[in-house]
């Protein structure tokens, strides 16, 4: 299952581990007499990165971590602390290094054939995904499954400098997924979320005659330093693309797609009309 869903051959889970390196970062930034803002524009993330990190919500990026030691004196601490970290619940195996590099992404495109891409959806739209999952999740799992979700959402709100951009076929709301309520509330929470300055989401229309994403769904993102990766996902499987070759390839039929797809204002359209139908 898309964005995280658990998959086969997950390893052992706990925030415990976060929350222990989030102590020991606390603690040296303290030692050092750094305040978080301070600490941010040290390590290049925002005040609100590090409180993330430092309270244990959120798995610390390796460029974190190595900005962290030298900023708090290379002692190699946060280097060994960083090693014994468990991973983020909730994320499928093959999903966590790109969950990874999208808290940081300063540029993330995302076209999707299948679903409401997890950003984007609503609480009762991931919950009857989950519940359409096979083999079938206990009420556990889907509750771990939805905080991961609703976790990795706040990046739409708390990186406004980063630009978010999202291709969605037509027939993703004509689904109906979790019913005609689901929808409706699913189309505004889309709808309002295409109000924010860094986020642009286009529709691509049922009737097409030329379409670049028929070999399915993609992402892409930037990094603060330049370089971006791609990441693609099947069943029970994703795979990260770091060749430049391969990532360049995707980028240009993203390009394509966009043009192809309805502009800005003419999907709002189609959002608004779609739900003024249901």
């Amino acid at each position: 299952m898309v964005d995280g869903a658990v998959g086969t051959g997950d390893e052992p889970e706990s925030s415990d581990s976060l929350r222990t390196f989030g102590a020991v970062v606390q603690g040296l930034r303290e030692h050092a007499g750094l305040s978080r803002e301070e600490f941010g524009e040290l390590v290049c993330f925002s005040e609100h990165t590090v409180a993330s990190v430092e309270l244990g919500r959120r798995m610390p990026d390796a460029s974190f971590v190595e900005r962290a030691e030298e900023a708090l004196g290379n002692t190699g601490a946060l280097r060994r602390a960083a090693g014994c970290l468990a991973r983020q619940p909730g994320l499928a195996v093959w999903f966590r290094r790109w969950a990874r590099l999208e808290q940081v992404a300063v540029t993330l495109y995302t076209y999707e054939c299948r679903m409401v891409p997890g950003l984007l959806q609503t609480e009762a739209y991931a919950r009857q995904l989950f519940v359409d999952e096979l083999p079938p999740l206990d009420d556990e799992q889907i509750e771990v499954q939805w905080r991961a979700r609703a976790e990795r959402q706040r990046l739409l709100q708390e990186r406004p400098n980063s630009a978010f951009s999202f291709i969605l076929e037509e027939h993703l709301f004509l689904r109906h997924t979790g019913g005609v309520d689901v929808t409706r509330e699913l189309i505004d929470h889309v709808l309002e979320i295409a109000k924010l300055r860094n986020v642009d989401i286009q529709l691509m229309p049922l009737m097409r005659e030329s379409h670049a994403g028929l070999h399915g769904p993609l992402q892409l993102l930037e990094t603060p330093e330049g370089q971006w990766f791609a990441y693609i996902e099947g069943q029970q499987s994703g795979q990260l693309l770091t060749d430049r070759k391969l990532v360049s390839v995707l980028q240009r039929r993203y390009v394509r797609m966009r043009a192809q797809a309805l502009t800005l204002p003419n999907s709002v359209s189609l959002l608004q009309r779609m739900r003024g139908e249901l």
